[in-house]
């Protein structure tokens, strides 16, 4: 187990993010994940215990101090949920891209279409580009479809993260 291990604070948060995030990333869109799971950060919050529980983290530090970037004063860990769009963003685009070319993929996209709204890949990117659209906002001629949805999750983190990591420097 790699919080066991004699690696520094930095290193551990590093190993979780390169060894524990990625095995959860590629079981997105494959497992049927709760939206509770996801949606009320369950996963989150047993990463914060254990990492309390191996005094990775200190029980009254701020608790969304993990997920900013080591450069603006956190400790540089991935949001599970931020992580969950994202995946299933791209499958969805690669889903939507690739039918006419693979007949494996236009398979699978033919069996998506077919389940009910809380199974589907594509039923639920939807929601989630639908979540993340802004109407208000002016796009890029540049970007289309789905990589301004995905510019826009990475944005809307980003500006979160910086308003919190502002709201520290002011305490």
């Amino acid at each position: 187990m790699m919080v066991k291990s004699d690696l520094n604070t930095r290193n551990k948060i590093t190993a979780v993010g390169a060894l524990a995030v990625p095995v959860l990333r590629y079981s997105f869109g494959i497992i049927n994940w709760r939206t509770e799971e996801i949606k009320k950060k369950k996963i989150d919050r047993k990463t914060r215990k254990m990492l309390t529980v191996y005094k990775i983290h200190h029980p009254k530090a701020d608790i969304d101090r993990l997920c900013v970037k080591r450069k603006g004063g956190g400790r540089g860990l991935l949001q599970i949920e931020a992580a969950y769009k994202a995946e299933i963003i791209n499958i969805a685009e690669y889903l939507n891209t690739n039918y006419k070319e693979d007949q494996f993929v236009n398979i699978v996209k033919s069996h998506e279409s077919t389940q009910p709204n809380m199974n589907s890949v594509l039923k639920t990117a939807a929601k989630i580009t639908e979540e993340l659209s802004q109407p208000n906002e002016k796009s890029d001629a540049k970007q289309d479809g789905i990589q301004h949805i995905k510019a826009s999750l990475k944005e809307s983190q980003k500006k979160k993260m910086e308003k919190q990591s502002n709201a520290w420097a002011v305490h």
